[in-house]
């Protein structure tokens, strides 16, 4: 990651606060009600990804939060780094924490979160003001998509299952990659000087309903194919609604462009 150029702190109406508020408990509410709803009825696992899309618009924020600050090229990187720490800690959460997995999984996030800020300020000398409080948030962020779209894939959150179903398969890398996308990306495609918050998150909620249709198309082979159709459908419908809601953003922040004609030609400015 490389700083790139002047910022400042990003605006926006809502806080920080509110974001972690819907990362963290839209998240983890998600993800319990898919491990427990599913075994009744298979397609509830889709609640896990409705976990992820949480924590996914959560950390697009935090994202968007920390690069305003001039993180050139750290922008994409930022995204694949969060879903990097949030394998490992998902993992040793869920090996050893039993029910309490996500949780366990989410502060051993938080803390691997903690020390990248500390080593990229204080080591590297980056002079981000929010860096360990972001990447606290991503980091945190991104354990909460990988469980919840594992739980989608398996139906619930017990190690010995996410490492069958979705860590032995490969299923773990499609995960990582619609997962950082839907991270990094929406900062990525709004950046600029007219660079709204509404305008970012509602494409971090459009790029986390695809990676709910994609995870819910690879739980197909754990909960069935009516499951699996029901649960794609659903975020079909999500991405549909976010889609529009993106571009009626896009219009509303275009600049209007007025056609002046060709420019004249030598023998009409004599």
């Amino acid at each position: 990651m490389s700083a790139g150029g002047a910022g400042g702190e990003a605006k926006g109406g809502y806080s920080p606060q509110t974001m972690m508020g819907i990362g963290i408990a839209g998240g983890l509410i998600g993800i319990y009600l898919g491990h427990f709803l599913s075994p009744m009825y298979p397609v509830f696992s889709a609640f896990g990804g409705l976990g992820a899309i949480c924590a996914i618009a959560w950390g697009a924020d935090a994202v968007r939060r920390v690069a305003s600050y001039g993180l050139g090229t750290g922008v994409p990187s930022i995204g694949m780094i969060a879903l990097g720490m949030g394998i490992v800690a998902s993992l040793f959460g869920l090996s050893i924490g039993g029910i309490a997995g996500p949780i366990v999984a989410f502060i051993a996030a938080a803390v691997i979160g903690a020390i990248i800020g500390l080593l990229a300020n204080k080591v590297i000398g980056m002079g981000i003001p929010i860096m360990e409080k972001a990447m606290v948030e991503i980091a945190g962020a991104g354990s909460l998509v990988i469980i919840g779209l594992s739980t989608v894939i398996t139906g619930t959150f017990e190690y010995a299952s996410v490492i069958e179903h979705v860590v032995a398969p490969g299923f773990i890398a499609m995960i990582f990659i619609f997962g950082g996308m839907g991270i990094l990306h929406p900062f990525n495609a709004n950046l600029g000087p007219d660079e709204k918050q509404d305008r970012t998150l509602i494409v971090a909620v459009e790029k986390g309903a695809l990676a709910l249709v994609v995870a819910g198309l690879a739980s197909a082979i754990n909960e069935g194919l009516l499951a699996a159709f029901l649960t794609a459908l659903v975020g079909v419908i999500i991405w549909y609604v976010s889609f529009n809601k993106y571009f009626a953003f896009v219009v509303r922040d275009a600049h209007k462009v007025v056609g002046s004609g060709l420019l004249p030609t030598e023998e009409e400015l004599q």
